[in-house]
């Protein structure tokens, strides 16, 4: 118990702040973190590897290598304090498992867990994970739809429906948008554009596109992509 004494402080003040527990560090795992860290959120990291610990010091608020399976290495380091938790572990399906057990008997209120397998998810999704997600499974769907068409990014906000960046077609150029009868043919909307300056701007039925503007598309996953490829 006494080797997680001195971090023990330090977990409690992260998790009183605006702040995540990651488990789990490698490249989702840390990917998250640091970005969770570059917008100002506070994270605690935990992995079982001391050499990817390491890697990670002075980047994280907090740090530590510890057995994510151990329900007195979890308490001892105050992430049943924390109101969301991910556990980002990967290469070891069963620790995974065991895991994400634990902080749903610790009653963390909010648990994000990475799936490797559908079997995986589904085991995850039973024992009461709140969010299972499949990064491999959803950067390869999104990779597709950005390989078959003309978008420049892509986000399925839900199954079938989705948020499309694409180039603003020619025929829809110089025009107010509330003239071009957009949804009504392509069953889509323009949510934003790019003005000259490179900043986003909500559109709006006055809005009028210039030449090679970039564009967000809402709409139904089909429709959206259909109109990112005209021309």
């Amino acid at each position: 118990m006494a080797k997680f004494s001195l971090f023990s402080d330090t977990s409690r003040r992260i998790a009183e702040a605006d702040s995540v527990a990651v488990i789990g560090l490698g490249r989702f795992g840390s990917s998250l973190a640091l970005e969770l860290m570059a917008s100002g959120t506070e994270v605690l990291g935990i992995d079982s590897d001391e050499e990817i610990v390491q890697s990670h010091n002075g980047q994280l608020t907090q740090v530590v290598r510890a057995d994510s399976t151990k329900e007195e290495a979890l308490r001892q380091l105050a992430v049943d304090e924390f109101d969301r938790v991910v556990v980002a572990i990967g290469d070891d399906v069963q620790a995974s498992i065991l895991t994400a057990s634990l902080l749903l008997q610790l009653k963390v209120p909010v648990v994000w867990a990475k799936a490797i397998s559908e079997q995986h998810g589904t085991i995850l999704a039973q024992v009461g994970v709140h969010h299972v997600v499949y990064p491999e499974k959803d950067m390869g769907r999104r990779v597709a739809h950005l390989v078959r068409g003309a978008a420049i990014d892509y986000l399925e906000i839900d199954r079938g429906y989705s948020l499309v960046k694409a180039t603003v077609p020619a025929s829809f150029v110089g025009v107010p948008l509330g003239q071009t009868r957009l949804r009504q043919q392509h069953g889509v909307t323009i949510a934003a554009y790019r003005d000259d300056s490179g900043s986003w701007q909500n559109a709006d039925n006055a809005t009028v596109l210039a030449p090679g503007a970039a564009v967000l598309i809402v709409g139904p996953t089909s429709r959206a992509e259909a109109f990112a490829q005209l021309r």
